[in-house]
């Protein structure tokens, strides 16, 4: 009785016990997340769900002539808007426009991103102005620059530009580097010229949505040890050799996370061509059949990401740390 008695007491006090450096670790990661966690279930859980009611209810009003009183009737719609939705041509059209510059973004802005911190990695002079130089712009999207490209301020000048440099004597220098004709003369397949020019005509929203990706390569690229780049010149790798066999399996993880990133990224900012019909049709108004547009573009986002999960994570490699 009395061994049982003191195996209990052992089991109590364990529970009072400090815990491990691991466990404090854990426990610590949730205090930084506390502030999100709690911002998500009082604010946006709430909105999340009130969304998903009106998108299956309508609601209309009545004055009751007699006592002056609105009252307010929901009626239910069930799959309604969901089937009005689909059956929008402009709505399907977009979507699939959007989902097709996916396709042509993601590839440009991870490729490119990781161009630049591969290069923003090597050790030169004034290194970390530049790191900071090419970061700049995710810092201006934020605000008034945010609000100057969605007016198409800044793609109306560069046009007009181009217009004058193309009306006037630099005409012939220009025409000179045509990189339509220069591709043509390759033998290059039509879709991947178009493809190219397309990247170059959108560099600058290139380099804008590239900035986050960078940093996050960056990270990756100085968290590999110098000791294995010293192994690989020992044993006579080339740098091409190194930056396939090493380089890229070490940081999968990171071109894992910055795909995610970038799909999420691109289907939801506001020049997104279908967040623009969503916003028009809710503006029209006809609110409930907007609402379930979103619901609707949401489920193909998150299609979209697990798609890409699942395709970039059978090419992770997860280093092993004991």
């Amino acid at each position: 009785m009395s061994k049982l008695t003191s195996a209990k007491k052992k089991r109590w006090l364990g529970i009072f016990k400090r815990p491990d450096l691991s466990t404090r670790k854990a426990n610590m990661g949730w205090v930084f997340v506390l502030p999100f966690v709690i911002g998500l279930l009082a604010l946006y859980l709430p909105i999340v769900l009130d969304s998903v009611w009106f998108s299956f209810n309508s609601i209309s009003y009545q004055l009751d002539t007699t006592t002056n009183v609105v009252s307010i009737v929901v009626t239910p719609e069930g799959f309604n808007y969901y089937r009005e939705a689909i059956a929008n041509t402009g709505y399907l059209e977009s979507l699939l426009n959007g989902v097709g510059a996916l396709a042509l973004n993601v590839p440009a802005i991870v490729i490119f991103s990781l161009f630049i911190a591969v290069i923003l990695n090597q050790k030169m002079a004034g290194r970390a102005a530049f790191r900071a130089i090419f970061f700049i712009p995710v810092i201006l999207a934020t605000g008034m620059m945010e609000t100057i490209e969605s007016l198409d301020i800044l793609s109306d000048s560069l046009e007009t530009e181009e217009s004058v440099f193309a009306s006037g004597e630099y005409s012939g220098f220009l025409g000179m580097f045509d990189a339509t004709m220069m591709l043509s003369s390759m033998k290059v397949g039509g879709e991947l010229v178009g493809y190219v020019l397309d990247l170059v005509t959108r560099v600058y929203e290139l380099i804008n949505d590239s900035g986050v990706q960078m940093l996050i390569f960056l990270a990756g690229l100085q968290s590999i040890s110098p000791s294995i780049y010293e192994a690989c010149q020992i044993e006579g790798a080339t740098a091409w050799e190194t930056f396939w066999k090493i380089t890229i399996p070490m940081i999968s993880p990171m071109i894992l996370v910055n795909g995610i990133y970038t799909v999420i990224d691109s289907f939801t900012k506001g020049s997104n061509v279908v967040m623009k019909f969503i916003d028009t049709v809710y503006n029209a108004p006809n609110r409930h059949l907007a609402t379930a547009m979103s619901w609707i573009y949401f489920l193909v986002v998150l299609l979209l990401v697990g798609l890409v999960a699942l395709i970039m994570s059978a090419f992770v490699f997860y280093q092993k740390r004991d």
